[in-house]
């Protein structure tokens, strides 16, 4: 029986493992896909506007 108790963590670790990674996997896409880009599209253009002039002049 100590080769059962050696083994049972690993084996839900990686059934845990395997759990986290599908259900990542599954959310991808999907309908609020292109509400989260559009998101993500707002906030890199926010961030490419605050950039100061004086750096984009230096080069």
């Amino acid at each position: 029986m100590d080769y059962v108790s050696a083994l049972l963590p690993p084996v839900v670790m990686a059934v845990l493992f395997i759990s986290v990674i599908r259900v990542i996997v599954k959310t991808q896409g999907g309908a609020n896909k292109t509400k989260e880009d559009a998101v993500v599209d707002a906030a890199l253009a926010r961030a490419e506007g605050a950039r100061p002039d004086s750096a984009r002049s230096e080069a």
